[in-house]
């Protein structure tokens, strides 16, 4: 009794948790027969911890009827109620052999249950129960072993009992041979894994004696020693240190068994097995690449580590986490043994397997030998990678060779995305090792613009219409590593990186057009964040740059690659734009870099952008240029106020910083101040008042703070602002202009000029308020400065002052034209002016191009063309004639140059000096616009040159058509009348010609044609023009690249004479697109255009399936798949059996396509056609 007392003492405290537990206050008087088990069970006993109180021994349930009664009513009641609840949970147990799913969850459910409120009961439950029932099933044990884990894991405590109880029964577990092969084992560990959490060190004794017996440890002492390595939750931050400690420990007595050739090639077995899956890697395999490399690291014999490293290398590279782990064991050994890691890594580098995979590898032939080494360069660079972080500070003098041999790899390696997430990854390791050393900044980096090189190809190699991986966040945090570091980037090389970073983020479709370039991925990334942290990225870029050099010209440097961005047209581009804009001007105010005593550069264009921005349709545009205009105007506060402060010299020292910042720069080694700005006014609003005012009423408040120079920068950015294609743009300007002229115009010098600019630009507004602002700005301006304006208006001259072919080119930028460029880039007319003897011909087109958009500029650049004609450069004359004589086509011309004025400018040109202008005036000359007879002429020879295209000379076709193309354009407004049908008739018949110059020749003509007639066409030659689409559509894949490229041209000008909706994104997709999207972009325009000739289209587009031309059979296939998807109904009443037959063969073919796209598109398709098939039987 005495000893039965004492137990019930010690037991109090889980007899009270316990407790909770009861059913109710009544309990039956017979015992089941599972609870009279228990009593005869006895819990573990130990001697070897008198430190800690035993376990409170098994309650006896088959007692006397007067130790019964010697029992006190409450302890009575307690002792039944813990006995209740053990054969509660002892049955649960026994039901954990059961199959039902859902009965077992239930089970475990309980049981969790019963252990959080009574650990030690479930716990002296359990171990009873494995010692009672020696003989249950493995699967049973193996879900008692994951109750044993859950247990264990989240108790506060572990009484030594239990613990050694349980260690011993997780160790004779865990290298068992059961049905279940690791997952039993895994599950035994884990329960060794829950102990470590009250107790590592005991558990680490027994890994300790395991592993170092000679023989190579079993697998599930390594997935225990993995899990510990790898969960970093399990162990404190002092554990946690110590369990790395006794890991070097251990590695430092392993080295012994490298001598061995068993342990050794059983390692070399483990790590080369394949894993269970290609993305995930067993425990155990991650933990012995660690083991292998502190082993390594530990040897003292270079010679064997060089051997061990020479033998891992030489395994296969095929599996990404094989890589890593190579790479990862590498690393680990250079922290010793630098020199040796270098050195096997260079031969490994030069050995014949990779020479053979950086050159020679071919994906037609994929043999399992190539697959083996074609990731090497991969794992190569992962390594190098490795050896920095490792090596930490002792990398620095090897940080040229490793980039070096880093960028070798990256050139020369087959381009796919293993390789580019390798040499980010491990150029990120680099510069991240290079960065937290702090003797890094005496070190000059040889490498550094030639990586620059390299990431500029991988950021224009990425995607432009998608965002499906951390490339580009990755690539710009390597760049900001590198801006800190010695040489700094040069001015050309930081350029190219900020324009390449800004184009591949900012030009990124909108957020859902790129979530549904992921929407038939397994596993689509998160676009969303994955987009917001690019963006932070690239705004973290921006701040690194000014932080290396705190200059006004270093932000005007940087604000200049954000102004395109911040014209963009489209409304995205826009938003992303003056969003890094702000968060740049948001870091410059909070935090005190920039120098007071240099001027901004070009501050007021920057205020003038963002405050027309203010008015932009976009509210999120809208919000951010105002919050930019916000720290714009403290930081030009902060600068005025500093500025004012050091104008006295202070001997070298430091000035001290406000409260938001420190200070970087020293004023007593500056040179010589420029002259400083006004004394600063008092600011009218608090600092953060200035948030909550209208964009009006910020910018008016920063006008009041901008120096004479930096206002004219504002005006002049208004001004240019009223020429904007935007109508947003075009009235936020001129309401700008008006602002600064009401409130700062007599301040104002040299207005001249800016009232020239400003009439210039009216010529060009549309929208009344606008001019109205406009015309009141000139009318102010005229108040205070008369006598300049009276003079200058005398004088004034509507368009600029000179004509050359770069200012004209440059008219069409700014001028926002888009069919000008459509017209230029689909006919590849730019490459013409690369060349001496074709740049005529290019300013031609570009003439040419201007009459048929039409341009609003042409009677401004006409007005330019007499003064260029007596300019002493023969260059300047003949590009003023090409021009004029293409005018002559235009009726605008006649609104400044009457017919008979231009007749007497071209006769003037017959005395010019240069031939080559004597002969272009002459052509002029012979304009129709001069003899309008000439019309009746040309037409009627077009019949006799018909004749002409059925020659058997593919020469003298080629010449026929191209001179009906000339007769076409000397007509002009005359058009070819009635014979226009003839004309498209016979054009189209070639279209198809095997002979690629006569197909060129054919569609060229027929553009001309529909180019001519366009606005007058007759509606026989509007069918034709329906027609032609198919064909031309068809071509755009044609192999011809001339061929093709008339064929863009041609769809653009028919689609221009239908009257198609978005004409530019229409252009875009033919210049620029060259995927699937495209392609399902111009045949939705087309049957969205044209659903009334579905049927002639579906008959052409099934003509071509038997085509000789691989790429056009695919075309059409594909255009007819489309079709099929959005007009099932349509395609099954036209389409016939045969039809059905051969669009199904022709899939099942293009199911053998590299591009996956198609591949995936085809066995849709292959798919629908069988049931429609079907359907028909």
């Amino acid at each position: 009794m005495d000893g039965q007392h004492s137990g019930k003492q010690r037991s109090h405290t889980a007899a009270d948790r316990t407790s909770a537990l009861s059913p109710g206050p009544r309990i039956s008087s017979r015992i089941s027969e599972s609870t009279q088990d228990l009593s005869h069970r006895k819990a573990p006993q130990t001697s070897a911890h008198g430190d800690r109180p035993a376990h409170p021994p098994t309650i006896l349930l088959r007692k006397s009827n007067s130790s019964q009664a010697a029992l006190g009513p409450q302890t009575h009641h307690m002792f039944l109620e813990k006995a209740y609840n053990a054969a509660i949970c002892f049955k649960m147990l026994r039901d954990l052999n059961g199959s039902d799913p859902i009965r077992l969850k239930y089970i475990v459910k309980k049981i969790k249950s019963m252990a959080y409120k009574a650990p030690n009961l479930v716990l002296e439950t359990i171990h009873d129960y494995f010692a009672d029932n020696p003989e249950i099933s493995n699967r049973h044990k193996f879900r008692l072993f994951h109750i044993l884990e859950t247990i264990i894991g989240a108790s506060d405590a572990l009484e030594e009992t239990w613990e050694q109880a349980f260690m011993k029964l997780a160790l004779e577990n865990m290298t068992k041979s059961t049905e279940l092969d690791e997952a039993y084992q895994d599950a035994a560990g884990n329960v060794l894994v829950a102990i470590c959490r009250h107790s590592w060190r005991a558990v680490a004794q027994h890994l300790e004696a395991e592993v170092l017996t000679g023989v190579f440890p079993h697998r599930s002492l390594l997935y225990v020693m993995g899990v510990l390595t790898s969960k970093q939750e399990l162990l404190n931050q002092e554990e946690k240190a110590c369990w790395e400690e006794w890991l070097i420990k251990i590695a430092f007595k392993s080295t012994q068994f490298l001598k061995v050739d068993v342990w050794s090639r059983e390692l070399l077995w483990v790590l080369t097995r394949p894993d269970r899956t290609v993305q995930e890697q067993a425990p155990e395999k991650a933990f012995l690449f660690v083991f292998y490399g502190l082993v390594l690291q530990a040897e003292d014999d270079s010679a064997r580590v060089r051997t061990h490293l020479g033998t891992l290398l030489g395994t296969s590279h095929q599996w990404p986490k094989q890589r890593e782990g190579i790479a990862l064991t590498v690393g680990l050994t250079a922290v010793r043994h630098l020199d040796h890691v270098w050195a096997a890594l260079e031969q490994f580098g030069r050995s014949s397997p990779i020479k053979c995979s950086l050159h020679s590898f071919s994906p037609k032939a994929q043999t399992s030998e190539d697959l083996r080494w074609k990731w090497a360069s991969s794992t190569l660079l992962l390594a190098y990678g490795q050896m920095a972080v490792k090596a930490k500070a002792h990398i620095l003098p090897w940080v040229d060779n490793i980039l070096s041999r880093m960028i070798f790899f990256f050139r020369y390696s087959s381009w796919d995305e293993t390789l580019k997430q390798s040499f980010l990854t491990a150029i990120l390791m680099l510069v991240g090792a290079v960065s937290r050393s702090e003797a890094a900044h005496s070190y000059q980096f040889s490498q550094i613009p030639e990586l620059s090189e390299c990431l500029m190809v991988l950021m224009e190699k990425e995607p432009k219409d998608t965002l499906c991986t951390p490339t580009r966040q990755q690539t710009i945090h390597i760049i900001c590593s590198l801006c800190k570091l010695r040489p700094p980037l040069n001015l050309e090389k930081k350029s190219r990186l900020l324009t390449v970073c800004l184009r591949s983020v900012l030009a990124l479709p909108l957020l859902d057009v790129l979530e549904k370039h992921t929407c038939l991925f397994l596993e689509p990334p998160d676009v969303q964040n994955l987009y917001s942290q690019t963006s932070e990225a690239l705004d973290q870029m921006l701040q690194t740059f000014i932080t290396q050099n705190p200059t006004a010209e270093e932000l005007h440097f940087l604000l200049s690659h954000l102004y395109v961005w911040l014209a963009s047209e489209k409304a995205h581009e826009r938003q992303r734009a003056v969003n890094s804009c702000m968060s740049l001007l948001k870091f410059l105010s909070n935090n005190l870099y920039l120098d007071p005593k240099e001027d901004f550069k070009r501050i007021g264009q920057l205020m003038g952008m963002l405050g027309i921005l203010c008015q932009d349709p976009d509210k999120a545009t809208q919000h951010s240029s105002l919050e930019g205009l916000g720290h714009l105007y403290q930081l030009l506060l902060r600068q005025r106020a500093e500025a004012s402060r050091v104008k006295e010299p202070v001997p070298k020292k430091l000035v001290q910083a406000g409260q938001d910042g420190a200070l970087l720069w020293s004023s007593g080694d500056q040179k010589a101040a420029p002259p400083a700005p006004p004394a600063p006014r008092e600011a009218a609003f608090p600092k953060d008042q200035i948030f909550q005012l209208s964009s009006h009423q910020v910018t008016k408040e920063v006008m009041k703070h901008l120096t004479l120079a930096e206002l004219t920068d504002l005006i002049w950015t208004a001004v240019e602002g009223l020429g904007s294609t935007s109508p947003f743009r075009v009235q936020a300007a001129a309401s700008m202009l008006l602002t600064a002229v009401q409130e700062h115009g007599a301040q104002l010098e040299t207005v001249a000029n800016l009232g020239q600019a400003i009439h210039l630009q009216l010529c060009s507004v549309r929208i009344p308020q606008a001019k109205d602002d406009a015309l009141q700005a000139i009318t102010l301006l005229a108040r205070n400065h008369t006598p300049e304006l009276v003079a200058a208006f005398l004088d004034f001259s509507i368009t600029l002052d000179s004509m050359s072919l770069e200012a004209l080119k440059s008219l069409l930028f700014t001028t926002g034209h888009c069919q000008d460029f459509a017209r230029l880039e689909l006919q590849d007319a730019w490459d013409l002016f690369t060349n001496l003897d074709t740049y005529p011909q290019g300013v031609g087109l570009l003439a040419r191009a201007m009459v048929q958009s039409p341009c609003r500029q042409i009677k401004a650049v006409a007005s330019q063309l007499l003064p260029s004609l007596q300019s002493q450069e023969e260059r300047a004359r003949k590009v003023a004639i090409l021009i004029l004589n293409e005018f002559l086509y235009s009726p605008a011309l006649l609104e400044v140059l009457p017919a008979r004025d231009a007749l007497m400018v071209l006769a003037q040109s017959i005395r010019d000096p240069s031939p080559a202008v004597r002969v272009l005036s002459l052509q002029g000359l012979g304009n129709i616009l001069f003899h309008p007879e000439k019309g009746s002429l040309l037409r009627g020879q077009l019949p006799l040159f018909l004749k002409g295209f059925f020659r058997s000379s593919e020469p003298v076709v080629v010449r026929v058509m191209g001179t009906v193309a000339d007769a076409l354009h000397r007509l002009g407004a005359h058009g070819a009348g009635a014979h226009s049908l003839p004309l498209a008739l016979n054009a189209r018949s070639f279209f198809d010609d095997e002979r690629d110059a006569v197909r060129a020749a054919a569609i060229a003509l027929f553009g001309d044609l529909v180019a001519v007639m366009a606005g007058r066409e007759p509606s026989s030659l509007r069918t034709q023009v329906h027609q032609g689409l198919v064909p031309l559509l068809l071509h755009l894949r044609d192999r011809c690249p001339a061929v093709a490229t008339r064929a863009r041209f041609a769809f653009y000008r028919c689609a221009a004479l239908l009257r198609w909706r978005l004409p530019h994104t229409l252009f875009c997709a033919l210049a620029w697109e060259r995927g699937l999207s495209a392609r399902h972009f111009l045949w939705s325009r087309l049957m969205t255009q044209s659903q009334e000739e579905l049927s002639i289209h579906l008959s052409q587009a099934l003509s071509y399936l038997h085509s000789c031309s691989h790429r056009m059979r695919t075309w059409a296939a594909l255009f007819l798949g489309y079709t099929t998807c959005y007009h099932t109904r349509a395609v099954s009443q036209l389409v016939s059996d045969a039809e059905l037959k051969l669009l199904l063969c022709t899939f099942e073919n293009l199911k053998k396509e590299r591009e996956p796209g198609i591949r995936g598109f085809a066995t849709s398709q292959c798919r629908f056609l069988r049931e429609l098939a079907a359907r028909r039987q």
